[in-house]
């Protein structure tokens, strides 16, 4: 039996982890929501996606939440940036070339307020639509960013990013961040910028310590927000990998895994 009566913060991922296979978050979880906030619980949704794609899910409650955007590029509570950590403009003008070579790659340049992308393909771009709400398509991305400032590149391949990106990258291991963010996604950032360190910014400006947080993800970009709370749950959809990581295991995302042990942990604090 879990004792969840210490938990004073919920952070959960968003695809794969609160969001469903349609990309939706559940009623069940807003009336959950109200109910942790009643018990003085707070939640953070930490994810790779743009923060006006996180916020757009979450839109009933987007200001009583805190938010870990761009995997950690950014943190804000409403509109108040908590973080930010933005990619060296020399290694992003570097590394565009690099991933122009990669056959089937689309890549986007994530910034503050909008993406950038010059792919024209048009299944990529009604695809990227889901995870991007603002952005534009432009000629050359090389000149975006000798001007505006980066979170993130996020780099998407039709078939598998761990097969087909992160071969031809991760001899840059040493110098930014990388992360197998989902089966077609890739995400480069400063190596500062994970959501572990964006979750402890979060946990100091609330004084909640790491054995009073709770935390649930699937994917490897989940890893070090994982390492972060003494209960973290894998989704039963996680990658093998963060099934190792996770204490605990929960219900599949299109199984209400969240929602699950948020009604637990209510519960345990009636």
């Amino acid at each position: 039996m879990i004792d969840f009566s210490k938990v004073k913060l919920v952070v959960s991922d968003m695809d794969g982890t609160l969001l469903n296979s349609k990309g939706e978050v559940s009623s069940i979880f807003f009336e959950l929501f109200s109910k942790l906030q009643k018990q003085n619980i707070y939640f953070c949704a930490a994810s790779g996606r743009q923060h006006n794609s996180i916020v757009s899910k979450l839109d009933a409650i987007k200001e009583d939440i805190y938010v870990i955007a761009e995997n950690g590029g950014i943190a804000k509570k409403g509109n108040e940036v908590l973080l930010s950590n933005f990619l060296k403009p020399e290694k992003v003008l570097n590394l565009i070339p690099v991933l122009r070579e990669i056959s089937g790659a689309n890549m986007v340049l994530c910034c503050n307020g909008s993406a950038f992308i010059e792919s024209r393909d048009e299944r990529f771009i009604n695809l990227f639509q889901e995870y991007y709400h603002s952005f534009q398509v432009v000629d050359d991305l090389l000149e975006i960013a000798k001007i505006t400032p980066v979170f993130k590149i996020a780099v998407y391949h039709f078939d598998s990013s761990e097969q087909f990106i992160y071969p031809v990258v991760k001899h840059l291991n040493d110098e930014i961040l990388l992360k197998i963010s989902g089966i077609n996604w890739l995400d480069i950032s400063d190596e500062k910028a994970n959501k572990g360190n964006a979750l402890r910014t979060v946990q100091k400006l609330l004084n909640i310590t790491k054995a009073e947080t709770m935390v649930f993800g699937d994917y490897h970009n989940d890893i070090e927000m994982m390492q972060e709370a003494d209960f973290s749950f894998a989704m039963k959809n996680a990658h093998k990998e963060i099934k190792e990581i996770a204490k605990y295991l929960t219900e599949s995302n299109d199984n209400l895994g969240v929602e699950t042990i948020l009604e637990k942990l209510i519960k345990a604090n009636h």
